[in-house]
């Protein structure tokens, strides 16, 4: 799921602040592990955002970090007719997509 790359992600991250005192926007992707991801997210938030149009009923995916959230989003507003929130609190927070 990503946690090993989160973690170094992060310690990259508080390494860098310390070193110059400015917060770094640095985002690790070893072995394309994380363009791979985004293009799953991708797909999936186009595919339910499709299925809800059609069905006319909501659908909550599995809770997400805030970064897989943004994919989600981004893929459910190329879509007419549906929107997409989240809810919940971290870490449980997830997408729900509605028919608009």
């Amino acid at each position: 799921k990503g946690e090993v790359l989160d973690a170094l992600q992060e310690l990259t991250r508080l390494a860098v602040h310390q070193k110059t005192g400015e917060r770094s926007r640095l985002m690790l992707d070893i072995s394309q592990w994380r363009q791979r991801r985004r293009d799953e997210l991708a797909a999936l938030g186009d595919k339910i955002a499709r299925r809800v149009l059609e069905s006319g009923e909501r659908e909550e995916l599995s809770p997400m970090t805030p970064f897989e959230r943004k994919i989600v989003h981004d893929a459910v507003a190329g879509v007419q007719g549906v929107r997409s929130e989240s809810e919940g609190v971290e870490p449980s927070r997830r997408v729900v997509i509605l028919v608009d």
